[in-house]
């Protein structure tokens, strides 16, 4: 193994757009010391080639569709938590940007910026340090000193990781039976979370549930 070779960062790129894996692809390969080993459409996608490419670095769009980058990243962080993960993002939005902390990843990158800052966030993220982009610094340091001043905690989430993952699928249109076969569960069992999901969120149907599932960004509309 020649020098290079050892100190090479090994990445996986997850994005539903192949035009922009494609252009973040040539952003990372002009680096020799960046290499793109396997790419993902989609969050399910990237957690099934994370395990097989054991990348070092894992680079997640957010909204993806099955599962959004950030629910991928929550994943990874269990099975696989030796791999690290940017979160690279259309939304400059600090409800996802602190979710993506909470998630596990070590940084948040606005794409459109990353010609700029996409290559210092790799290396960052692999040096051990977090890469935030300005306005995420800014949003933290707002938000420490508010929890400070009122003796508040991040407020816990509305809904669990498993109630999430349902909420998103019968968003994307897919049937009970479909989901039963996506999660490896019964079709009982989805109808109760999706029952505790509409009882939690008073929601009426899955209209309603699609609606909400748009707002908080687990789908685009």
């Amino acid at each position: 193994m020649t020098v290079s070779e050892a100190n090479e960062t090994r990445i996986l790129l997850a994005d539903d757009h192949a035009l922009v894996r494609r252009g973040v692809r040539l952003i990372l390969e002009s680096e020799p010391d960046l290499t793109v080993v396997a790419e993902a459409a989609d969050g399910a996608e990237a957690v099934e080639a994370a395990r097989a490419h054991r990348p070092d670095l894992a680079i997640l769009d957010i909204a993806m569709p099955r599962l959004t980058g950030l629910q991928a990243a929550r994943e990874l962080s269990r099975v696989q938590p030796a791999t690290r993960v940017l979160i690279l993002t259309m939304y400059d939005n600090e409800q996802y940007f602190f979710e993506a902390l909470a998630a596990g990843a070590s940084g948040y990158v606005l794409k459109s910026v990353a010609d700029r800052d996409l290559v210092e966030a790799c290396r960052a993220t692999m040096r051990g340090e977090p890469f935030l982009y300005p306005g995420a610094v800014n949003a933290l340091i707002r938000n420490y000193l508010h929890r400070a001043r009122e003796g508040e905690d991040i407020p816990e989430r509305a809904i669990t990781e498993r109630e999430e993952e349902i909420l998103k699928l019968v968003a994307e249109g897919h049937s009970s039976q479909e989901i039963a076969d996506l999660l490896v569960i019964s079709v009982k069992t989805v109808e109760r979370h999706r029952a505790n999901l509409l009882q939690k969120l008073g929601l009426k149907d899955r209209l309603e549930l699609t609606r909400y599932a748009i707002r908080v960004g687990l789908i685009e509309p």
